[in-house]
């Protein structure tokens, strides 16, 4: 078996592959999945080494869940030889409802979809969509409340804006959030995580982070039409792209290796759903020390240079 090696996770005590398992495309959100092929891509991905899997009831409007509960059923280790998270506030049909009542009876829903006895990691979905001040004052005492009951271990929030992390932290008693998952802030064409990452590791806050690839900015293929990058960004990427075609390189590893290349961040998620991608990541994964272009990494990174950091709006990051 190939090593990935295994990276803690704040001060929650668990140890994570530096790959994570991102289980949204279960959902049948980029194309319909078939359920031995969900089943044959998480065996394969525990039997080379990668040990946590993300979710959350958004994905699929339930499906991904449902989907990675059948998978997790039929893995051949033991329930803690590998660490699931999932999500709470957001759900499918635009709704979001961060309240106690809502994210208690989520969790529960979670639970049996998943079909497990507890969950590791429960987050606040995308808190931006909703009031800071509610997440804090609400949502994370009901999640406290779940902790000390024993059906979640661990609580976490996401979100796009990185301002917002600090806003809660800031808010809530040491200790109560254990785990921040930023996405799209720490890639090729923005790396804006570095600058938040002392301010989490001083509270003990595990980092997740997610889209290395920028939602598909950083493909030979390119994002999809709904992707909400403004144009300059996305011509360079697709510039950084061709570049690295031309090299006869794929910019996709590239990518996924950069993102990988931080000890601070603890997992790295990437959606899959099929043996081959799962296969292919964990190659790029493994091979990131010895055989990351740094010649190439400097020439897609001055490509990129005039559009470094610049990202688009998410949802209210108002405080309201």
């Amino acid at each position: 078996m190939v090593s990935l090696g295994l990276r803690e996770l704040g001060g929650t005590g668990l140890k994570v592959s530096c790959l994570g398992f991102g289980a949204s495309p279960l959902g049948n959100v980029f194309g319909t999945v078939k359920d031995e092929d969900a089943i044959a891509s998480v065996n394969e991905a525990v039997r080379l080494g990668i040990n946590f899997f993300d979710c959350s009831p958004f994905y699929g409007d339930t499906v991904a869940e449902t989907v990675l509960g059948k998978c997790l059923r039929t893995l051949p280790v033991p329930r803690d030889q590998y660490v699931v998270s999932t999500k709470c506030g957001r759900y499918g049909g635009g709704v979001f409802d961060f309240s106690a009542d809502r994210v208690t009876a989520s969790v529960d829903e979670s639970l049996k979809r998943l079909q497990l006895e507890y969950i590791d990691i429960i987050q606040c979905h995308d808190i931006e969509f909703g009031s800071l001040d509610q997440v804090v004052s609400e949502t994370i005492p009901a999640l406290q409340k779940l902790k000390e009951t024993g059906k979640v271990k661990f609580i976490g929030i996401t979100g796009l804006p990185l301002k917002i992390f600090n806003y809660v932290l800031d808010r809530v008693p040491p200790g109560s959030v254990d785990v921040a998952l930023s996405y799209c802030h720490y890639s090729l064409n923005d790396n804006s995580l570095i600058d938040s990452l002392p301010y989490l590791k001083s509270k003990g806050v595990g980092v997740i982070s997610a889209s290395p690839l920028s939602m598909g900015l950083l493909t030979p293929q390119g994002p999809p039409e709904w992707h909400p990058a403004p144009k300059e960004l996305k011509d360079a990427c697709a510039a950084a792209a061709a570049h690295c075609r031309s090299k006869g390189k794929d910019i996709t590893k590239l990518a996924l290796q950069y993102s990988l290349s931080n000890p601070d961040i603890a997992t790295t998620l990437v959606g899959m759903c099929s043996v081959d991608q799962v296969r292919s990541n964990v190659e790029a994964a493994v091979a990131m020390s010895q055989e990351l272009d740094t010649e190439l990494l400097q020439e897609v990174e001055s490509i990129l240079r005039p559009v470094k950091n610049v990202t688009w709006p998410s949802g209210r990051d108002d405080n309201n």
